[in-house]
């Protein structure tokens, strides 16, 4: 009997890594990964602010593609780390223009799963003929359906873990800050936060209690059916 493929290819190392400053800002982090004659490849994580994580390389044959991976405005190792002021979806397809263009491409496939789903769906209407193709996986276009599954559907299979999730945002914001993303980035700063996206109780603790974060993407994302989207959508 056969060996069971790999569902990942091996980790690889960076053959280059670096930081651009997109604006007076923000800078980001970008590495090079794979065969620099193979075919180009822009990876786009998800969240948004997940970031980047070695196993994202892995997605792909080192030998035949060339990959571009960046953390998006706010995101992982680019800085300010959890910034939301100038930092839209126009902004991020701007960054990935100044990302091809600095390393030469002339066109790529874009590949991206969640949020980065979504932008590299939103490159692709801005920038067609800079794309080769798509790959796209846990696709989310960010509906208002989508948002409320993402932020409250799993507490109706793990209430647990959502108690846990919502137990840093004080019981008087609770329903402001669960109604909407908005007043998760940063609305008010808390005595010495160093920026605002740390003025907020929830992000505070995400970004200091890693086993929490895990946990919970894994909860949302890994172990719950989902149920199927809407056929038809409304777009703005």
């Amino acid at each position: 009997m056969p060996a069971t493929p790999p569902s990942l290819f091996p980790p690889i190392q960076p053959t280059r890594h670096g930081m651009l400053a997109v604006d007076d800002l923000h800078t980001i982090y970008w590495e090079e990964v794979g065969n620099p004659n193979g075919i180009p490849v822009l990876f786009l994580h998800g969240g948004p602010g997940a970031g980047l994580s070695p196993q994202h390389r892995r997605f792909f044959d080192s030998h035949s593609y060339r990959v571009i991976l960046f953390d998006q405005r706010g995101a992982g190792k680019s800085t300010p780390l959890g910034e939301w002021r100038n930092n839209t979806t126009g902004l991020l397809i701007e960054d990935i223009e100044r990302l091809r263009t600095m390393f030469g491409i002339s066109r790529w496939l874009v590949f991206g799963g969640s949020w980065g789903s979504t932008l590299a769906l939103a490159y692709g209407q801005a920038h067609p003929e800079r794309c080769l193709g798509f790959v796209l996986r846990g696709i989310f276009l960010c509906t208002k359906a989508e948002v409320d599954w993402f932020l409250h559907g799993v507490q109706w299979f793990y209430p647990e873990l959502y108690a846990e999730f919502i137990a840093p945002i004080p019981m008087d914001e609770r329903a402001a800050c669960c109604a909407t993303t908005r007043p998760c980035t940063g609305r008010r700063r808390a005595p010495g936060a160093a920026s605002r996206g740390e003025g907020c109780s929830c992000c505070r603790r995400k970004k200091s209690s890693p086993p929490i974060r895990s946990t919970w993407v894994s909860a949302a994302w890994k172990r719950i059916t989902w149920p199927t989207a809407p056929s038809s959508r409304k777009t703005s």
